[in-house]
């Protein structure tokens, strides 16, 4: 008597969350496939309810939500969403955020605070992902914090190509708005082969988000400035260091940053400036009332499918940033 053979072949689902469902639409629009219909809402209580409509048993299961306002709602409902798949057997599951939530809380800068970002790889892993694809980490270092793959990707290559393709590049000048990000400033000035300078700050340790003073080190003047981050949250830091390079005699600053979280003032902070273009992606769902006239959002989906395909085909994500 001949058994039951198992069929050898995997199968790929894409599975979303409701915090950017356009992202999603269009990463499965190039991955040529649908996001799984799932029913999700809130209770009366603001307790989330999620069930996917569709067999997911033995699936290559990948769950993309961007932890955006409100950024705690997200994550627990992509918490819910892995347990879901988990419990109904999927065979892996890889979640995709795009914008990772609470990567600022990285360390203890004094004592008796988290490390929430450690605490959040934490609930995932348990919640039973078994790999993580995020964009553009506010510091390397998250990426030990989960038990599990994880695929940093990076939007820089994108970002890139576009200010070569629109900005003179013998006249920039890569900024890095702080030490921290020199090592990624660095990248940049490989690829538009421009020289770098930095901006040296000291924050204010009593008042978030607050910075007292800024210098520039690096010969800007008369460069087109490009200042290169991971976001902009509240635009204040951004907006002292643009104002710091034309006093520096820079003559023009364009702002490269991946996720555009625009906490209020800084839209008006941005418009007033006196910065020509503020380049971000659509890692996070920007509302029509956050947009101003400077500002140019790319489209990371292609990135994020090419990732997903990758991963899927057990290619190398890698791979993708070898050039």
């Amino acid at each position: 008597m001949t058994g039951i053979q198992a069929s050898p072949s995997k199968k790929l689902m894409l599975f979303a969350g409701r915090s950017h469902p356009v992202l999603a639409q269009d990463v499965a629009k190039a991955l040529n496939t649908e996001v799984v219909p799932t029913t999700a809402y809130d209770f009366a209580n603001g307790e989330i309810f999620v069930r996917f409509e569709e067999s997911v048993r033995g699936c290559d299961a990948f769950v993309i939500q961007t932890h955006s306002e409100p950024i705690n709602k997200w994550i627990m409902e992509q918490l819910i969403m892995v347990d879901a798949l988990k419990r109904a057997s999927a065979k892996r599951i890889t979640i995709i955020a795009p914008f990772l939530g609470y990567a600022r809380q990285d360390k203890k800068h004094r004592g008796r605070e988290p490390i929430t970002s450690r605490l959040l790889a934490d609930l995932f892993k348990q919640a039973g992902a078994d790999r993580m694809m995020v964009v553009d980490l506010h510091t390397a270092q998250i990426q030990g914090f989960f038990d599990g793959p994880v695929d940093h990707l990076f939007a820089l290559p994108l970002m890139a190509s576009y200010i070569k393709n629109t900005v003179d590049t013998s006249k920039i000048t890569v900024v890095s708005p702080d030490a921290g990000r020199v090592r990624v400033a660095e990248k940049w000035t490989d690829i538009l082969g421009a020289p770098l300078a930095i901006i040296h700050k000291r924050r204010d340790p009593d008042i978030p988000n607050q910075v007292k003073m800024f210098e520039v080190v690096g010969d800007v003047d008369g460069r087109i400035c490009v200042i290169v981050d991971d976001m902009i949250d509240t635009g204040g830091t951004i907006a002292k260091a643009a104002e710091t390079l034309f006093e520096a005699g820079a003559s023009d600053v364009i702002v490269a940053a991946t996720h555009g979280i625009f906490s209020d003032p800084a839209k008006q902070r941005m418009s007033e400036s006196r910065i020509s273009k503020v380049l971000v992606t659509d890692s996070l769902p920007i509302p029509e009332d956050r947009k101003f006239d400077k500002l140019e959002i790319l489209s990371i989906a292609p990135l994020l499918a090419t990732a997903i395909n990758e991963v899927f085909t057990e290619g190398s994500v890698t791979s993708l940033f070898d050039n």
